[in-house]
């Protein structure tokens, strides 16, 4: 049983502790994906506090497992804690280390992959999606236009690696001939892809 009073404490401790988590306008694209795929699996790159998982467990049928990793230990206790008390931990699998290490070892094969996690590492979770989403499959990826960096000539020091491995993964994303992308400018820039195999 979905409870929705502690899926809005997450939501607000997160706002509260600075953590990112999906924005509101970002959340309505995907529960329109969400209804148009109705996926039996999603694999979730990047955890965090479980607020994303929970809202794919919310959108979708009892039957959808969602399978989610995190690379910070206490985060992913936190998350833990987190889906066990909104009641959806018999449907959200997270898996605690490095997802570079981890999407390797996996061979299930998913509906929907949502990248949410190392912005400099998004390509090297774009070729593990590619390799993991079944045919016709979905890949989304969240924060690629980065606060407006990624399109303009954005150049500070700072943000510079991040807005570079962004810029990579909207050309690979839009160039492959397998794959079909739309850049929407919801929250932060969601890239939603179609793969053709």
């Amino acid at each position: 049983m979905f409870n929705i009073e502690e899926f809005e404490i997450v939501k607000k401790r997160a706002l509260e502790n600075h953590i990112p988590i999906i924005m509101d306008d970002t959340l309505e694209v995907l529960k329109e994906v969400l209804a148009k795929e109705n996926p039996k699996r999603i694999l979730e790159i990047g955890t965090a506090v479980g607020y994303s998982a929970s809202c794919f467990a919310r959108f979708t049928e009892n039957a959808c497992i969602i399978d989610t990793i995190e690379l910070d230990e206490e985060r992913a206790k936190e998350a833990i804690e987190n889906v066990k008390n909104i009641g959806v931990s018999d449907r959200i699998n997270i898996m605690i280390g490095n997802a570079v290490d981890i999407l390797p070892t996996l061979n299930d094969s998913y509906d929907i992959v949502f990248i949410d996690a190392a912005k400099s590492k998004y390509s090297i979770f774009l070729e593990e999606g590619i390799r993991l989403v079944k045919n016709k499959g979905v890949i989304l990826a969240d924060n690629v236009l980065y606060k407006g960096y990624v399109m303009s000539d954005y150049n500070k020091h700072k943000q510079r690696t991040a807005v570079r491995h962004l810029r990579e993964y909207i050309k690979e994303v839009t160039e492959n001939p397998n794959l079909e992308t739309k850049i929407l400018e919801v929250g932060d820039g969601l890239a939603i892809t179609k793969v053709t195999k």
